[in-house]
């Protein structure tokens, strides 16, 4: 029986695919009408094609456990997502836009400060900042950028409008599985990509190789960039290995590299060679063990001083995560006021700061219906779901905001767009979000969509696939007329 639209029901929430049951959005209806067309044989068919795809191509995860580290095959819908261009337009504009005015607030703050002489942002913040990086002060990178790629996690509201739920600054992932989840689809459904002109995103390896060509010092017309990965054991290896691979530069691990006289050198068995870019996958408290982490093997000596001197480019640049810290998150839009004089083009998701001391008994009197997170974590860790809490976990969260409110900001559970899934043969709607990638350095460039990420379990708002989430294509697709 074919796949039918009538049935699936997204109830309250704004769907993707669908404006009403049976009736699917006008930039949606080739792809609907496609689906629809096939039989059930079909389509288990292209199910089982895209698992033996996935296995076949080794696109895979690691998920860290008690029993271990275990590496699993990528979680993958093969529905994919689409967004009308028009739309896409103004949502590119605001990532660029926000982008630019993070990267002029990080420089501000590690040089002039002038964003608290003007009472913008309160210092506190910063100095009480996990990420704040005193060795970074006075310190001018090339193009003056220091978030050189950024992951922005976008959210619909229940009207159908993009918010930014939060800002990744420091070690961004998720690209590879954007490129590899349409390498796949074309692979299912290659009819669809021969009768719809949706944009391409196959060119992000080589926007990211001229990003960081950008960064090397002057006078290095022919850059040797490297991509530097904590190792094997790391959940987004995979991703290191592909990116290096698709970029055609090295992979390299703290224990390749030496610095002399601060000059980075890679040790190749021709001696040693000269590294003057280095893609850094690794967080800055294990960059140096001379001035971060002493007990760090994964890093390299000195690597902060060559960094300091100009003598080699790091993407992104240490101290880019003051930035990162989810309580400068509700700042943003005064931010981007006060370094562009320009009104934010992406609006946040109401937030209350605990810091505040108002904000934070509000937050503390309506747990039961909040989502609070600490200021530096990631990957959806250390947070509460206030509304799917039981009363003691909501009670003991209130325990640790009153012993540390500046490490906690609140928002409300925004009811998130859902997508259609193929589940047993039959489409039901899962809640997603969306991680496009914005490369800064030169010139800016921005993913036509991202990694769309889809809670697998129904009625779940869980979308990372640290805890269970899955993937979809995005497609950014061209409009008729």
């Amino acid at each position: 029986m074919p796949l039918d639209w009538k049935s699936y029901q997204p109830g309250k929430f704004y769907d993707e695919l669908i404006s009403s049951p049976g009736y699917p959005r006008k930039v949606c209806r080739g792809l609907a009408a496609y689906l629809a067309s096939l039989s059930d044989e079909e389509l288990q068919q292209r199910q089982e094609s895209v698992k033996h795809a996935i296995k076949t191509m080794g696109i895979s995860f690691t998920v860290y456990s008690e029993a271990g580290n275990i590496d699993r095959e990528w979680p993958f819908d093969i529905i994919p997502r689409i967004i009308p261009s028009k739309e896409w337009a103004t949502t590119s504009k605001g990532l660029e836009q926000r982008l630019h005015a993070l990267n002029c607030f990080i420089h501000d703050v590690y040089n002039e400060g002038k964003i608290f002489k003007d009472k913008v942002v309160p210092r506190e913040l910063i100095d009480d900042s996990g990420n704040y990086r005193k060795q970074c002060e006075g310190m001018k990178p090339r193009h003056k950028v220091w978030a050189h790629i950024c992951g922005t996690d976008l959210v619909r509201d229940d009207k159908g409008r993009f918010m930014v739920l939060e800002d990744n600054l420091r070690v961004p992932s998720g690209v590879s599985y954007m490129l590899e989840n349409r390498t796949v689809t074309k692979r299912v459904f290659p009819e669809i990509f021969e009768n719809s002109i949706i944009r391409p995103i196959g060119e992000y390896p080589d926007y990211l190789f001229d990003m960081l060509s950008s960064l090397s010092p002057a006078g290095r017309d022919k850059p040797e960039i490297a991509l530097l990965t904590p190792g094997i054991f790391n959940s987004a290896y995979f991703e290191h290995s592909f990116l290096a691979q698709q970029m055609g530069v090295e992979l390299v691990q703290g224990s390749d590299l030496i610095v002399e006289d601060d000059i980075v050198y890679m040790k190749t068995i021709n001696g040693l060679a000269r590294l003057d870019v280095i893609y850094r996958r690794i967080d800055d408290e294990f960059l140096d063990p001379r001035v971060f982490n002493p007990d760090s093997v994964l890093g390299v000596a000195g690597l902060m001083n060559a960094w300091l001197k100009g003598n080699v480019g790091l993407a992104n640049a240490p101290g880019a995560g003051v930035a990162d810290d989810k309580v400068i998150y509700t700042y943003v839009p005064q931010i981007i006021k006060y370094y562009l004089g320009e009104d934010a083009i992406l609006p946040n998701v109401p937030s209350f700061l605990c810091v505040d001391k108002k904000q934070c008994q509000h937050v503390l009197e309506n747990l039961d219906k909040l989502v609070v997170k600490p200021a530096n974590e990631s990957g959806g860790y250390g947070m509460l779901m206030g509304p799917k809490a039981s009363k003691k976990e909501r009670e003991e969260f209130a325990a640790k905001i009153r012993a540390n409110p500046r490490n906690y900001m609140a928002q409300p559970l925004i009811s998130l767009s859902t997508a259609p899934i193929l589940n047993n043969g039959k489409v039901e709607p899962r809640h997603v979000d969306l991680r496009p990638f914005i490369l800064q350095g030169k010139k800016t460039y921005v993913t036509p969509g991202g990694l769309t990420r889809v809670a697998m379990v129904k009625g779940s708002y869980i979308v990372n696939s640290s805890q269970g989430g899955g993937s979809k294509d995005t497609w950014i697709l061209e409009e008729d007329n």
